[in-house]
């Protein structure tokens, strides 16, 4: 992220002859392209076969994965490479150029003072430094045509596989919860949990944590546990700005392969995590955490779709207990960016606690743990089995 980029033409021609080494016959490499194409393919076939409507939540789709995740991963981008590389490279420069442009600095006070006007003080916080972020990146960029909109492709293009990849993702969950029933497996995972965990379960040690903290800590958890998706945005961002786009979706296709093994996997070995198994989960829920409430809100979905009544459109319930997407998306980041050591190890501190609110909100058996981590290094034994990678410094 530090040092100049190198000319653009220059990474292109670069890139294309690896493209032309790499693609020239196929390579295994490229299986999740081949499974994409297939699941895309067979999409509005399997979704009449099981009676469901080809018709997509597109506004939730839109807001919940382009707009609101966008914003959250260009913040989580600016944290990391602030956080992870010298303030002579990232912070002291931006002071200098306000410092020499005191016209931009009396902007952004005004864009502070509208965003914080509009909006409630964290969204507002996230869009301030979305800009600045955006604003100082195109002035870092080399003042050649069409190197803004270059860096912009390398960005679009992974995100908007990864959006596809999505919407096959959920449209085939919701396939297999119509003809599976969703909480087939979730006394035998418990059980496992049992041997495992010495005679203990999630439920148990979630039950136990409830009756000794209070809820705020669940509520941070919370916070915790979604905002695991910023950082699969911000990898995204750092990756096709340093590696560009082919590593970028390589790093989706990563992500999307894993989904598409979990599918596979929840088509023979249905559940929904603990919350399912407990009784009396909804009654002993903390009511601030909206989690629990989502959850309810699964269960309910899951049903009417087992029962095979009409639904409007597939939207973004996601079902699947087993294997634990959660851990295996930061695990390939991790992968990703691992070449970044204060980067890693801030995404390594942040993962532990990640394990902790996947656990305690009740969202995973420990045995899904393991198999996310299982079909996360499957992927990547796949995908990233070709390591020659172009590596650019991000604008610096």
């Amino acid at each position: 992220m530090s040092g100049s980029i190198p000319e653009r033409e220059a990474s292109r021609a670069q890139e294309s002859l690896i493209a032309h080494d790499r693609f020239g016959s196929w390579s295994f490499s490229d299986l999740h392209y081949w499974a994409s194409l297939a699941l895309g393919i067979t999409l509005i076939p399997a979704l009449l076969w099981s009676g469901l409507p080809v018709r997509f939540d597109w506004p939730t789709y839109f807001s919940r994965f382009w707009l609101s995740l966008a914003l959250q991963s260009i913040f989580a981008a600016a944290l990391l490479y602030v956080i992870g590389f010298p303030l002579s490279k990232t912070l002291l420069p931006l002071w200098q150029r306000f410092q020499a442009q005191k016209g931009r600095l009396l902007i952004l006070v005004l864009l502070l003072v509208y965003f914080f006007t509009l909006f409630p003080p964290a969204p507002a916080f996230i869009l301030a430094v979305d800009s600045i972020a955006v604003a100082e990146l195109i002035d870092r960029m080399p003042r050649k045509r069409g190197a803004v909109s270059s860096a912009i492709i390398d960005v679009i293009l992974p995100a908007t596989y990864l959006f596809l990849g999505f919407v096959a993702v959920f449209s085939y969950n919701y396939i297999v919860v119509s003809h599976r029933f969703y909480g087939a497996y979730d006394s035998t995972f418990n059980r496992m949990d049992s041997w495992i965990l010495a005679g203990h379960t999630v439920l148990q040690i979630a039950h136990h944590v409830a009756e000794h903290v209070s809820s705020r800590w669940f509520q941070f958890l919370e916070f915790i546990y979604f905002g695991m998706f910023a950082q699969i945005g911000a990898a995204i961002i750092i990756t096709a700005l340093s590696c560009g786009r082919r590593q970028a979706l390589k790093l989706v296709g990563t992500i999307l392969l894993t989904y598409y093994f979990a599918l596979a996997l929840f088509a023979l070995w249905p559940s929904q995590g603990p919350y399912f198994t407990c009784p009396n989960h909804f009654q002993l829920a903390v009511k601030e955490v909206s989690a629990f409430s989502i959850q309810k809100s699964l269960l309910a979905n899951a049903a009417i779709l087992w029962e095979h009544w009409p639904i409007r459109h597939i939207s973004v319930d996601f079902f699947i207990a087993f294997p634990c997407m959660h851990i295996a998306q930061p695990m390939i980041v991790l992968w990703y960016l691992r070449r970044w050591p204060r980067i890693t190890r801030l995404l390594l501190a942040y993962d532990v606690l990640l394990i902790a609110a996947i656990l305690l909100l009740e969202w995973h058996y420990f045995v899904d743990l393991i198999g996310g981590a299982a079909v996360a290094a499957a992927a990547l034994w796949i995908t990233d089995r070709d390591r020659r990678r172009i590596v650019q410094p991000l604008p610096g």
